[in-house]
């Protein structure tokens, strides 16, 4: 399933002025899992907007599968890309949670049976289900958070963004957002995540790019690049807990999971015997 994503020597400038994309290149292959990380005003939610056609490049091209954006409408690209925003209240506009979920396979060309089936899918898997006859603004923000999510899930598309997927979410919350991205990843679909959760991206996403100042500073295998302090530093970003905690014992590995750390543990002190 998927298109290939590449950006080429992408710069992008406001209107007010402000140099957001400084001329970034990366591929991205169908089915990969990546996570883009940074400060604030880093640049990457500017990029992501490139994917769908919210934003064009200033300079530089974007190409989803064969499709340069600047030469397609955000409609036809929805048909490749979906995209559920940081912000649930920038993306919420319809009177019940079923017209909200329902707004985007209709206008993709669903059947009434799979409009049906997709909407059904989405909030049974968000825990929204019995919400589905509410208003939207009933609900508290983050289930509002988890009813963008459903929006953009009933799409199917090939090509899914999170944009700080796990912000204002509780432990349930987070834990429900990850067998989401756990279900997608199995299903082959390409996922990207925007977010400062490095601990999330550690678990769920097996590369990592890391922005800064409109440039990416590093890109790779998450195992590789999250271990890298200088580089999160830059980014002013912290290093997931566990690399944080591997680093201070002097481990030879970089555990991203708990799992991988107990299993490092083991091994260190197994030497240490």
């Amino acid at each position: 399933m998927g298109e290939s994503i590449r950006i080429e020597q992408v710069a992008f400038t406001y209107p007010t002025g402000i140099r957001a994309l400084r001329g970034v290149s990366a591929s991205i292959s169908p089915g990969e899992a990546v996570a883009i990380v940074g400060e604030n005003g880093a640049g990457k939610t500017t990029l992501a907007r490139h994917l769908n056609g919210l934003l064009h490049p200033t300079s530089g091209h974007v190409l989803i599968g064969d499709w340069d954006t600047s030469k397609h409408t955000v409609a036809q690209l929805a048909t490749r890309v979906s995209y559920s925003f940081q912000n649930p209240d920038d993306q919420i506009f319809e009177r019940t949670v079923r017209a909200e979920v329902t707004f985007g396979p209709r206008n993709l060309g669903f059947s009434a049976d799979e409009m049906e089936s997709a909407v059904q899918d989405a909030l049974s898997q968000v825990g929204l289900l019995s919400e589905i006859d509410h208003h939207p603004y009933d609900l508290q923000l983050s289930q509002r958070k988890l009813l963008t999510l459903a929006a953009t899930l009933a799409m199917r598309t090939p090509i899914v963004i999170l944009d700080e997927p796990t912000t204002g979410q509780d432990a349930p919350g987070v834990r429900r957002i990850a067998e989401i991205v756990e279900h997608l990843k199995a299903a082959s679909h390409t996922l990207i995540t925007i977010t400062h959760d490095l601990d999330f991206a550690a678990e769920h996403f097996e590369r990592v790019i890391v922005m800064a100042g409109g440039l990416i500073i590093a890109d790779g295998p998450a195992h590789d690049v999250l271990a890298q302090e200088s580089t999160l530093a830059a980014a002013l970003v912290d290093p997931p807990q566990m690399v944080r905690l591997a680093l201070a014992l002097g481990f030879d590995s970089i555990p991203l999971t708990p799992e991988e750390f107990v299993l490092a543990l083991k091994n260190k002190s197994g030497r240490s015997s």
